[in-house]
């Protein structure tokens, strides 16, 4: 799935996704934690669960917190690259982690004009990251 992704992104983007599961142990046994991650160049711009634990404790008390979210965002992940171009602005996507908007605003098949007039008004500092790094990019190749 990770070439599947990252084979839309525009490279002027600069984005890569990751996962991995970390085994963790303690006095009460042992248990695996997934992590999903996007970095921009170097830096991270979104870190599941890192960015999430708030939301998860409180969903979860008492239980180990993010276990079911990582197949839920690998399903995100699969609907998004299975909804054709035609329809990925109008598509409905169960998004909770706010990843849809930072894959169209990274997405090689939309425009950079139609992205930056849907998301002009953003405060939200990946998606203007990935913004600006394609128009640097379109206006040095312009």
């Amino acid at each position: 799935m990770k070439k599947a992704i990252e084979a839309l992104f525009d490279p002027t983007a600069g984005l890569q996704i990751h996962c991995n599961v970390y085994r963790m142990s303690s006095a009460r046994g042992s248990t695996h934690c997934p992590r999903y991650w996007i970095v921009q160049g170097k830096t991270i711009i979104w870190d599941y669960p890192k960015d999430f634990l708030p939301l998860n404790q409180t969903e979860h008390a008492g239980q180990y917190p993010y276990v079911n979210d990582v197949s839920e965002i690998s399903a995100l992940l699969r609907h998004y690259i299975d909804t054709p171009k035609a329809a990925l602005m109008t598509t409905s996507f169960d998004d909770r982690w706010g990843l849809i908007d930072m894959l169209r605003c990274a997405d090689r098949r939309l425009g950079l004009k139609r992205l930056e007039e849907t998301y002009t008004e953003t405060d939200i500092p990946a998606i203007q990251a990935i913004l600006t790094a394609r128009s640097k990019a379109n206006v040095i190749e312009g």
